[in-house]
């Protein structure tokens, strides 16, 4: 590898994540603290130029294609790396990373994430008794009961090149909706460790159930994630909530782009 590959800000990236993740793919303690400090601390430094974007420079609105497209730049046993771009209006829907920790930075564009925290009771059972069809509007179909998931909303927010490293962890912000807000969109995403579905790490998807007329709803639910979370300061991000496990929405797929930064070696 060159010199300045080997020096790139994406490689030493790439060498951190390594060391940090190291004990995730074997169902390890996890990261430390430091460790995943020292992480966060290069992965807030990387801009669009790291990785080969052109300084940042924005995709084109026009044409036809996937509405989110994948670059990928490297992964092991224990993390997976890459740059997702959005176009103008798209969303990465509502979705889980079981299990994993993960590491979102913006690039360039807008985003506005909204996190969740799937709740469990000690013992990681079930946070809640299955509720009711009829509790919902519209009313759940009778197979859809078993797939409703209880969640609180923990954090909404808009991001930009110069916020900090959106993290998200096992239990905490692990369900995740990404949207582009007011054009295109990029942002680095670390996984640790990756997506594995014969390793019980498969992607799932939801949507928020709207409770029925006669239901105590919280305030600010009927509006979906971003809306429930209007006024966090007065507490409302931590409103339980429902999710319904769904399908993969068919008006969002991935596409793939060859990675144009920096060769990593791992």
């Amino acid at each position: 590898m060159p010199r300045d590959e080997m020096s790139s800000l994406i490689q030493k990236v790439a060498r951190q994540a390594r060391q940090t993740f190291r004990s995730t793919g074997g169902g390890g303690p996890g990261p430390s603290a430091e460790s995943l400090g020292q992480l966060r601390k290069l992965v807030s430094q990387v801009r669009a130029e790291d990785v080969g974007l052109g300084g940042g420079r924005p995709r084109s609105a026009g044409g036809k294609g996937p509405p989110v497209t994948y670059m990928h730049i490297c992964e092991t046993s224990c993390f997976s790396m890459g740059v997702f771009l959005l176009r103008p209006g798209a969303c990465i829907p509502l979705h889980d990373h079981p299990g994993m920790h993960g590491l979102l930075k913006v690039l360039y564009g807008k985003l506005r994430v909204s996190g969740f925290d799937r709740l469990e009771a000690a013992g990681g059972t079930a946070a809640a008794k299955e509720p009711e069809a009829a509790a919902f509007s519209p009313p759940l179909l009778p197979y859809e009961c078993g797939s409703v998931r209880r969640a609180a909303l923990r954090s909404v927010g808009e991001l930009g090149d110069s916020s900090p490293p959106c993290l998200l962890a096992p239990h905490r912000e692990n369900l995740h909706q990404i949207s582009a807000v007011d054009g295109p969109a990029a942002f680095l995403d670390i996984l640790a460790p990756p997506y594995d579905p014969a390793d019980g790490r498969d992607c799932h998807y939801y949507k928020l159930l709207q409770p029925a007329a006669s239901s105590a709803a919280p305030a600010g639910e009927s509006d979906g994630p971003a809306a429930a979370s209007a006024n966090p300061a007065g507490g409302t991000a931590q409103k339980e909530i429902w999710l319904l496990e769904i399908p993969q929405p068919d008006d969002f797929w991935c596409g793939g782009e060859p990675y144009p930064g920096p060769k990593v070696s791992i």
